[in-house]
């Protein structure tokens, strides 16, 4: 695996804020031997989602002498893949691999740590984060379960899923059952389609006796690996809920408060570069892996328009509702969406101008 080295001293550590109420513990002496676990809510056979926290567990290791150690448990061998968070929280495990949007049963507003519906690419979602008050904000929702959240990887602007049947109107999603967690789950059943939050493993078997129609998970490189074109061999564009999805490192509270300063910096530097290299990971691989799907067969189709424009009418009535009654959401839609449509105005004159030529212009 190649990776390029993000820490200059402790410049790649600065650019990511601390919790400010969270003052280091004094040091003094020789630094000692930590042993943390890490809850993932991944199984090792997505290699780039899994390998982002055995990732952080190689950096930390070697940015500590050896001393700061953390055992990595895929998803279920530990906890469960949809209850890492509970189990972070808990203190079951020190840390831990997952995505916000898998618990919006607990709080909506989770999901703006992961991806929501028309929302930020993966540049965006970065710029937000470190730049943009993003990160501040999620880490104030956080704390209300006693974690501490990094971000951890992005897979990019994903595809729209698996469809057993061609979708070739809003109409065809009516009681279509498909596996889409998180915010898209609750538009693709305004939508009249029936979600289901599944984790990675389980999606291929419930595909297979037919418990799902559909089931979108990442990209061409992890959706060739889990086999779904074996089942269900139309695969659509774009994955409209989630244009920049980011993962996320969880810190118990209590146990960060025990750390050394060293151990700190060494952990978030680690997150950052575990951040920045999953996104290139995807950029690199996916595009090989779409050529092979299509050459064995996949039909690619991009959604209907009345989806699409059904989908943006429908995500954003209900940020406005949510909005109104909860205030952990408004509190981070309000900023966001300001964030976002200025974001929008800037990229769709020179990115989108200089993307739209190098595609479509032959």
């Amino acid at each position: 695996m190649q990776r390029r080295d993000f820490l200059a001293g402790a410049g790649a550590a600065a650019m990511l804020p601390l919790a400010a109420a969270q003052a280091a513990p004094a040091e003094s002496g020789p630094l000692p031997a930590i042993r943390w676990r890490l809850a993932s809510s991944f199984p090792k056979s997505l290699d780039i989602l899994y390998s982002a926290a055995e990732m952080l567990s190689k950096r930390v290791a070697a940015l500590t002498g050896g001393k700061f150690q953390i055992r990595v448990f895929a998803g279920g061998e530990l906890v469960p893949g949809l209850q890492v968070l509970d189990a972070v929280g808990n203190g079951t495990a020190e840390c831990g691999h997952s995505a916000g949007y898998y618990y919006v049963g607990k709080n909506l507003a989770l999901a703006f740590d992961c991806a929501v519906p028309f929302g930020l690419t993966a540049r965006q979602q970065n710029a937000w984060m470190y730049a943009g008050g993003g990160l501040s904000a999620l880490r104030a929702l956080y704390a209300k379960y006693n974690v501490l959240q990094f971000p951890g990887g992005n897979t990019g602007t994903q595809m729209g899923g698996w469809f057993r049947k061609e979708i070739k109107s809003l109409a065809d999603l009516r009681g279509l059952k498909m596996r889409i967690p998180g915010l898209g789950g609750q538009i693709m059943a305004k939508l009249g389609a029936v979600p289901q939050t599944l984790p990675g493993g389980e999606i291929y078997p419930a595909l297979e006796r037919g418990a799902l129609d559909a089931a979108e998970w990442v990209g061409p490189y992890d959706d060739e690996k889990l086999g779904f074109h074996k089942i269900a061999r139309h695969y659509y564009y774009p994955g409209w809920w989630e244009g920049g999805p980011q993962l996320s490192f969880y810190v118990n509270q209590d146990s960060w408060k025990t750390l050394p300063e060293q151990y700190r910096q060494a952990f978030e530097t680690a997150t950052f570069e575990a951040n920045q290299l999953m996104l290139a990971q995807y950029d690199a691989r996916n595009p090989p892996a779409l050529l092979r799907l299509v050459g064995q067969g996949v039909k690619l189709h991009p959604y209907p328009k009345d989806v699409m424009l059904a989908a943006r009418r429908a995500t954003f009535a209900m940020y406005e509702q949510e909005a109104k009654i909860n205030p952990d959401f408004a509190a981070i839609y309000r900023s966001w969406k300001q964030f976002r449509d200025t974001e929008f105005q800037w990229f769709k004159v020179a990115e989108a101008a200089y993307s739209n030529f190098n595609y479509y212009v032959k």
